[in-house]
């Protein structure tokens, strides 16, 4: 492979990780109980899901390469990513319902009836998705590269946020505002599907597989070598920990205990060594490009699919589909997303952004995630 400031397995594996939601939350909004639950798509769907953490494990490598790690900028960062991660709700969530094109039985699916309250549009609008996740790591991210440029501290602090998060699992104090920080910290409920505890973990991973990156003069054999051989051991470990107690270590993806969190961790680091294996003997072709364009414009494609997807619900109806319109509506939010991606975000703003000479058409000044 090229000698590259960026490490092209890592966006690699970035542009795929957005892509691969788009199918799993179109199944997810669309397919219904039958599909999702007892049908070979999606129990393929739901495993690619499980690759959320190679997502997660490229920010935090990321974050170590980068020139700025100032904790002012990180929380620069956070506020920008956070904001994003409302504004997405708001449009996913609350505009729909404003607009009376939200189907009775989504509403249902919270335990709701129609109308939709204020308190409830609140609820939605404070859910705690990724992008939530992502900001508010990156505060703690600043803090500890502050703190400390040692590799192993990160590692250790992941390793103690996977063994104990469990504890303090849904943790609550009883006062409305404080809770809902608490729950983005470590929520057990619905409001919060990415709770920062114990995910961290998987961006702390990658911030020690990022320093260690560095310490060798980033040597990329080396790194992924690492990364498959650690990753082996984490799924063994993490494995047997989810075999002897699957309900405590693993439970429902979303909340998961130590054992989950060592296995998907081990899982999602032999996805990116397998990454690095095809930059390396695979020449550069259309498709390795389309996921590079595709991991620089993580966020915004995030939210586009999202929104989209959730919009559409006011036409095609929440959980009505079987496997043939599921396999049909893929490639369609696909397309959709990406079609708006590149025609009213890359030819309109960033172009005539670029033309006052403050943002070339490859945006890279885009905060990706």
């Amino acid at each position: 492979m090229k000698d590259n400031k960026r490490i092209l397995a890592i966006d690699l594996a970035r542009g795929l990780s957005v892509l691969m939601v788009i199918i799993v939350h179109t199944l997810w909004i669309y397919g219904d109980i039958h599909t999702q639950s007892e049908t070979w798509l999606g129990s393929t769907i739901h495993f690619i899901g499980k690759g959320t953490g190679m997502f997660l494990i490229a920010m935090g490598v990321s974050f170590t390469l980068s020139r700025n790690q100032s904790i002012v900028l990180s929380i620069k960062r956070a506020f920008y990513i956070l904001v994003m991660g409302y504004l997405m709700n708001f449009l996913k969530f609350v505009l729909p319902v404003l607009a009376g094109t939200v189907p009775d039985n989504f509403i249902a699916a919270y335990g709701w009836t129609s109308p939709v309250t204020l308190d409830q549009m609140i609820y939605m609008l404070g859910t705690g998705d990724i992008l939530q996740l992502a900001g508010v790591s990156l505060l703690f991210m600043g803090i500890i590269n502050k703190l400390s440029k040692n590799k192993y501290v990160p590692l250790v602090i992941a390793l103690c946020i996977a063994i104990l998060t469990k504890e303090v699992h849904g943790f609550r104090v009883g006062i409305v505002g404080v809770d809902y920080i608490l729950d983005l910290l470590w929520g057990a409920e619905w409001n919060v599907y990415f709770a920062v505890f114990p995910w961290f973990s998987f961006i702390l991973i990658g911030m020690f597989f990022g320093l260690w990156y560095k310490e060798r003069e980033k040597s990329n054999s080396y790194l992924f070598t690492r990364m498959f051989m650690a990753g082996i051991a984490l799924m063994f470990v993490g494995g047997g920990l989810c075999y002897y107690n699957f309900e405590y270590h693993f439970g429902d993806y979303f909340h998961l205990g130590p054992g989950g969190v060592l296995y998907l961790a081990g899982f999602n680091l032999v996805i990116m060594w397998i990454a690095h294996l095809l930059v390396t003997y695979i020449k550069e072709n259309k498709v390795f490009n389309f996921l590079y364009y595709c991991s620089k414009r993580v966020t915004t494609i995030y939210m586009i699919q999202w929104v989209v997807i959730c919009w559409g619900m006011g036409a095609l109806g929440y959980q009505q589909f079987g496997v043939y319109g599921v396999l049909l509506l893929i490639p369609f939010y696909m397309l959709l997303t990406l079609g708006i991606q590149r025609l009213l975000l890359d030819k309109n703003i960033f172009s005539k952004r670029s033309k006052k000479g403050t943002l070339t058409t490859t945006g890279k000044k885009q905060v990706a995630v």
